[in-house]
């Protein structure tokens, strides 16, 4: 069954809820990142890294309901990568700074790179699109 078109009101909503989504997990990892790189006790940046978490999962959640195809394309791989290199927080305490600058590179590369290289599949070797996305 096909999905019919989004209404413009729809798709305002979802862009906006989506840009706030975002614009919530930058401002979590901002505290998060600022408290790390700082060295700050983590009772004042636990509040952000929980923000960064819950606003994080959100947003790959939607992308995941959105498209499922988006787990097979770099942008969706490397989001699993940098959950893989938070994973490594645990065991590599000391390592915490290093590993968030890789963390925050690699958003970098999967928000700003060009659409051949985000929309590249792993497992077709080569670009496919998606539905149409909804920006923010």
């Amino acid at each position: 069954m096909a999905r019919k078109e989004l209404t413009e009101k729809q798709f305002m909503v979802q862009r906006f809820s989506k840009t706030a989504l975002r614009a919530l997990h930058i401002l979590g990892i901002t505290g998060a990142g600022g408290g790390i790189l700082l060295g700050v006790p983590q009772e004042q940046w636990l509040t952000y890294w929980i923000m960064a978490m819950a606003t994080g999962s959100a947003l790959m959640l939607w992308e995941v309901v959105r498209d499922w195809r988006w787990l097979i394309q770099l942008k969706g791989v490397l989001t699993l990568v940098k959950i893989g290199l938070l994973a490594l927080f645990i065991p590599l305490a000391n390592y915490k700074p290093e590993l968030l600058i890789s963390i925050v590179l690699l958003s970098v590369i999967v928000s700003h790179g060009p659409s051949g290289l985000r929309h590249y599949s792993i497992v077709h070797r080569r670009r496919i699109g998606g539905k149409k996305e909804v920006k923010g």
